[in-house]
């Protein structure tokens, strides 16, 4: 670990946390909803944040120290959404059975090496543009927080300015500072909310229902796999990283089978917030890029072993905080992930398309805008490329 230390900085620490502040307080009401849905206890809602804040951090450390590379796993966000949707008729136990199945199907797909076969095939040109539009939409919600919070928002935004040109490094240390520092002076910070009411674990045996696997565990690995692993993937290669795309399905799968009757419903990459933790904001140097993830990581379990913190911490900071920081965080990625996505010709059109369907956030029997956009993007390609002859160099001018 003494490397560790030696490569992180003050930028990592910060991007670390922005990524798990982020990442905590945009979906942790709606992992309680999921939770509440099939009638879990408090004590087992405890469990459930106990369960992901152990897994993601363990997962993300260990995966960030073997590669070398900033590797964030986070839980599915769509997924919890899939899990309150159909959790009508279905009991805890019944949905941790669900939860398996989903979790041996992960690590099937990474295995047997479907899922890297399938990614191999994606241009980076459509991966650009998919990993823009996710994020772009967070930006997007950044500065509409100024129609209710004007005064924080275009103050992060200077500060944002002023970092970059004289700080770039710290850019969003400085704007998560001046933000946390104006929002408690306009009275807008709850620190009441916090506490550091300690979480244990709460083991559901699983019972098995083909209406849980089928209307649960079925649709929770499609989703998850559409909405997150394609992203999740394209946002740690777009960033110039090899992904090891089989060994991540299949860790995520095995983390997802060993927590869930604990909670930890579904384990898979991180895209939107893996963002903060890929960009230069994180580390200067690409190559210790990875102590960022490593932060998260250790601020995802500490965040776990306090079980009620993650309410807490969701309930201190104002959304448009949290989103002012998380939307400024990503505005170089965004603009890297369209300026790559656009470059080339002859993929220009499928990747705009890509990008709008996206950015778009419609859904379609239950699977996000993200697969959607692939989708379309794929189809333009294949509309306009199909049985086409790539000009001979004697034919360009």
């Amino acid at each position: 670990m003494h490397g560790v230390f030696k490569d992180s900085s003050l930028a990592a620490v910060s991007a670390g946390f922005v990524a798990t502040l982020v990442g905590f307080t945009s979906t942790i009401a709606l992992i309680f909803h999921a939770a509440r849905s099939l009638g879990a206890s408090p004590d087992q809602i405890s469990s459930w944040v106990w369960a992901l804040g152990l897994g993601m951090g363990l997962s993300t450390i260990g995966l960030s120290l073997w590669t070398r590379a900033p590797i964030l796993i986070t839980w599915s966000t769509p997924g919890a959404a899939v899990i309150a949707a159909a959790a009508t008729g279905v009991s805890l136990p019944e949905a941790v059975g669900a939860f398996l199945v989903c979790g041996a199907l992960m690590l099937l797909s990474g295995v047997s090496g479907v899922f890297e076969r399938l990614m191999n095939r994606i241009p980076v040109a459509l991966a650009s543009a998919l990993l823009a539009g996710i994020l772009a939409k967070f930006a997007l919600m950044a500065f509409a927080g100024a129609s209710t919070h004007p005064s924080l928002v275009i103050s992060m935004l200077l500060v944002y300015l002023v970092g970059k040109r004289w700080w770039p490094r710290y850019a969003v240390l400085g704007v998560l500072i001046a933000g946390t520092a104006l929002a408690a002076a306009q009275g807008q910070l709850n620190t009441d909310a916090l506490n550091g009411r300690f979480a244990h674990p709460v083991f559901v045996a699983p019972q098995w229902s083909w209406q849980a696997v089928l209307g649960m565990g079925l649709p929770l690995f499609i989703v998850t796999m559409a909405s997150q692993a394609v992203p999740g993937v394209s946002a740690i290669r777009v960033s110039g990283y090899p992904a090891p795309v089989s060994a991540l399905m299949s860790w995520s799968g095995v983390t997802t089978l060993l927590l869930a009757p604990f909670g930890g419903y579904t384990f898979n990459l991180a895209a939107i917030t893996a963002a903060i933790v890929l960009s230069p904001h994180a580390h200067a140097h690409p190559k210790q890029r990875y102590t960022a993830a490593i932060m998260a990581g250790v601020f995802y379990l500490i965040m776990g072993l306090l079980g009620g913190a993650g309410a807490g911490v969701q309930a201190a900071f104002p959304g448009a905080l949290v989103m002012g920081v998380a939307g400024l965080a990503l505005l170089g990625t965004i603009g890297g992930g369209l300026a790559t996505a656009l470059h080339e010709a002859n993929h220009r059109e499928a990747a705009l398309i890509t990008f709008l369907v996206t950015l778009s956030g419609v859904t379609l029997l239950g699977v996000g805008s993200a697969f959607w956009g692939l989708v379309a993007g794929a189809l333009t390609l294949f509309v306009e490329h199909y049985r086409t002859r790539a000009p001979d160099s004697d034919d360009t001018p």
